[in-house]
């Protein structure tokens, strides 16, 4: 029997720190990561890949939509094989969850599956902001067994309240925990354990949010200045940008949440095909599209596409 564990939240709450820390709970145990990107690109798999876990990667939409989640159901029966004690799902940041019980309730359909609840991450700085337009975030804390307020050491005390009265105006009867750096401790598991997540309540099936994607190509000429510059045109305007980008000075992860443009060297490995794009994701009513080819024709020689 494998304990499973959903890791959900809206772009940039901190998920991928949030389970580097949660997989240290489970020393001595084997696990396996089931990662799911909205974007094409695997970036936080590929991330992931060397934390000695069973990987699969599921990209191109939520794993909770229609359109993957066949594929989400596949790989969940192939786990079997795998007979790992624990399996940690890591949701897409625009995934709608509320299946996420019934799914975990047909146990004819997944024996070996005990769902052991869901974890949503919330950003402490954006949340106010994301909550009031972006649905998904309603849909992700009624989904969840326990809220995490994260990076609480960069926001203000009136931002930290306000987060702390949507959440508890949403659900006061949630658990819930503040943090930095996705750090977490036993405690959590604690609370997982006595949380109602068995409930297995009949919630429709339902698709991804009408949210803006673009992809956009990067020739691998262009330097990390222009590259910077490209960003922080059309950044006010995303809920996340997100890439592998080869650069005239060599491979960089480019990793946006809110209006801040974060740009990291990065050495690990990453195959051709995962570089040189940047996922762009915007709400609706956005200027998305335009400012990203208004930005583009300042920088025609660098940006191969805008799709």
């Amino acid at each position: 029997m494998s304990d499973l564990y959903l890791i959900t939240g809206f772009l940039g709450a901190g998920k991928t720190t949030f389970l580097k820390n949660f997989l240290r709970l489970f020393a001595g145990k084997k696990i396996q990561l089931i990662v799911n990107e909205f974007g094409q690109e695997g970036i936080d798999g590929t991330l992931l890949a060397d934390l000695g876990a069973y990987l699969n990667e599921i990209a191109g939409g939520s794993v909770f939509c229609s359109c993957r989640l066949d594929q989400f159901e596949k790989v969940l029966r192939e786990s079997a094989d795998v007979n790992a004690d624990v399996i940690l799902v890591e949701a897409s940041g625009l995934s709608d969850p509320t299946a996420v019980r019934r799914l975990f309730s047909q146990t004819e359909r997944f024996p070996h599956i005990a769902y052991q609840g869901a974890v949503c991450l919330v950003d402490a700085v954006r949340f106010p902001k994301l909550y009031a337009t972006a649905r998904t975030c309603v849909k992700q804390l009624a989904s969840s067994d326990v809220a995490l307020i994260n990076k609480v050491d960069r926001a203000t005390e009136e931002q930290l309240q306000r987060t702390r009265e949507l959440i508890r105006g949403q659900r006061p009867d949630m658990p819930v925990l503040e943090t930095a750096f996705g750090r977490t401790d036993r405690g959590i598991l604690e609370l997982l354990a006595a949380s109602s997540h068995a409930d297995g309540a009949e919630l429709p099936l339902t698709a991804d949010l009408t949210l803006r994607k673009l992809l956009v190509t990067v020739a691998p000429t262009i330097t990390p200045y222009a590259l910077q510059k490209f960003i922080e045109m059309f950044i006010e305007v995303t809920f996340r940008v997100k890439g592998f980008v080869m650069t005239s000075a060599g491979l960089y992860l480019v990793d946006c949440a809110g209006n801040v443009v974060t740009m990291t060297p990065y050495t690990g490995d990453v195959s051709e095909e995962k570089y040189g794009r940047l996922v762009i994701l915007s709400g609706a009513g956005m200027p998305v599209r335009k400012r990203v080819k208004e930005a583009a024709s300042w920088y025609a020689d660098s940006i191969l596409s805008v799709e």
